[in-house]
Parts: structure tokens; sequence; C-alpha cells
């Protein structure tokens, strides 16, 4: 299979985990604290991912790299979740999904910065696109009754796609060396440490009066948004440059909006279903390649990104 295509699919199944992701957890806020939802997911990401670890290939360690992960684990999902677990509690699930079509673009300035990866001119006409689909998405959007301070919330959402934007730029120096079912274990692990005391301070739970609706949201949200989704996501990074895998990122809201329009009855207008198509139109343009030229007297070149995971020991 194409590097490309395997990249866009591992890259949809966490789009579309993660999109589903806020209406799953406005569901599950409705029974438990929002740090003890963050720590069950967490916690049963991890014990899934146990099974997986004799599978998890050696990897191929540096000095140093102790930082890189502990940053990567520090980013997400600790801060990520810091941020968003009280996000989601104050503004709709919609509206927090929007938000985090703002990740690509943090990702593409912090990129050009920090890894020296010069977005292409596609990407760059996709991100502004993408702007403007976001901007439509909060204009046509409506207050609603569950979001009792949309702009704390909002604000805590957008701190959570700062730090999101760090992890994707810190593994995206770890995976060549490091197994993506690896990184994806030690985020999950971190996390069932980080978050257990901050559950704990949240007060007694009476468990047994906790709905079966909760416990079902718990599980999707640990092994679909967390050990799924992450390990995918991870992959896509070993195929793709950080800027165009974040990209892919803006597709989230779209999935948001209309999960929690079916989901929650959140209410999506007409302008939100134009910025819909905006972005997803970003994202498809960014993606497509054109078709290279052929010289039949010369040898075709092998792109950089087709080239790239064979060096490495990635089947394309």
């Amino acid at each position: 299979m194409k590097t490309n295509v395997r990249a866009m699919l591992y890259l949809g199944g966490a789009v579309m985990f993660w999109g589903t992701s806020f209406a799953v957890t406005k569901s599950a806020y409705s029974a438990l604290p929002p740090m003890t939802v963050v720590w069950l997911r967490m916690l049963l990401a991890l014990v899934a991912f146990l099974p997986l670890l004799p599978r998890v290939k050696r990897p191929d360690y540096q000095p140093g790299d102790w930082k890189l992960l502990g940053m990567a684990a520090l980013f997400l999902p600790c801060l990520y979740f810091l941020g968003e677990g009280f996000a989601i509690r104050y503004t709709t699930s919609s509206q927090a999904g929007v938000i985090a079509a703002v990740m690509p673009l943090i990702v593409a300035v912090s990129g050009w910065v920090v890894l020296r990866e010069r977005p292409a001119s596609r990407t760059v006409v996709a991100v502004v696109l993408s702007i403007i689909g976001v901007a439509g998405l909060s204009i046509g959007g409506a207050a609603q009754a569950d979001a009792p301070n949309p702009m704390l919330g909002n604000l805590l959402e957008l701190g959570a796609m700062f730090a999101a934007a760090g992890a994707t730029l810190t593994i995206s120096r770890l995976s060549s060396r490091y197994d993506p079912l690896l990184i994806t274990g030690l985020q999950m692990a971190a996390g069932s440490v980080f978050f257990a005391p901050l559950a704990l301070a949240s007060g007694p739970i009476e468990w047994a009066a906790v709905p079966a609706s909760a416990w079902a949201a718990i599980a999707y949200l640990g092994i679909a948004c967390g050990l799924a989704a992450f390990g995918l996501y991870n992959s896509a990074l070993r195929l793709v440059p950080a800027t165009r895998a974040a990209l892919t990122i803006n597709l989230v809201p779209v999935v948001a909006l209309v999960a929690g329009w079916l989901a929650l009855g959140e209410t999506l207008s007409w302008l939100q279903l134009v910025a819909c198509a905006v972005i997803i139109g970003a994202v498809v343009y960014a993606e497509a390649r054109p078709a290279p030229a052929v010289d039949m007297g010369k040898s075709d070149p092998v792109p950089v990104a087709e080239s790239w995971p064979a060096e490495h020991g990635v089947e394309s």
C-alpha cells in the first residue's frame, strides 16, 4: 500500500475517534467528575496496551531521548487532557471540537521554526482555508444551555491544542527510532500516574450508582479514542511530516459537530455546514499530490516521502 494512502488511513481513523470523543466525554461527565473520567480512560488504555507489549519493537535509544519522551508524555496526555478535561465541562462538545482546528496552524509555525519543516504552498493555502472554515464554524454556532462558561472552556481547549502541537513536534523527532505502539503505551502509563491524584481529589464516588452508559463511554474513550487513536496518529507521524499530519486534525471539528448534533442534540446551522465543507476541502487539497512528470530519457527519482519509510524499515 502506498505510504501516502496508509498515512491517510491512519489519520482518518484517529480523526474519527477523536472527533466523536467530545460528545462521548460530555456524556460521561454527566455521571463522573472530569478528572476521574480522564484517569479511568488512561488506565483502561494502559491495561489494553499491556498484552501488546511483546509485539513492541526494541527502540534505538540515544542519549538524551528520555527528555524527549518525557516532554511528549507531559504534553500529551498530561497537559492536553488537563485542559480539555475541564474545557468540555464549560463549553459544548461542538465548540471544543472547533477549537481543535487551530492545532495545525500552531504545528505549521512551530515546525518551521523548530524542525525546519518549511510548509509546502498547498499546506499554506490549506491552513488559510481551514482558518476561514473555523471562523465560519464559530460565527455560525449558537449558545448552548449546557455550556455555562464557553469563553473559559474554549480558552482551556486552546491551551490543550498548544500541548497537542508540542507533542506532535516532539514525537515526530522520535518516530523513526521508536515503535509508535511503544510511544502510545508510555503516554497511557504517564497519564495513568499523572491523573490518579487528581481523580482522588475529585471526591468520593458512589461506584454502584454509575450507569452502564457511563462505563461504556469510558471504555470507548480509553480503547478507541485512547490506545487506538494515539497509535494511529503516532504511526502516521512516521510516514508524513508533522505539519501534514496535524493539518488533518482540521477534520476533527467536522466530526465533533456532527456527533454533537446527532448524539446530544447540539445545533448545526447552515453556515456551519458550509464551513465543514471548506475544512474538508482544505484537507483534501493539501493531501492531494499532482502526478509527477515522466521523462522517458531519465530514471524516475524516488520521492522523499516514499523513500524515507523504506530506509527506516517501514514497508510501503
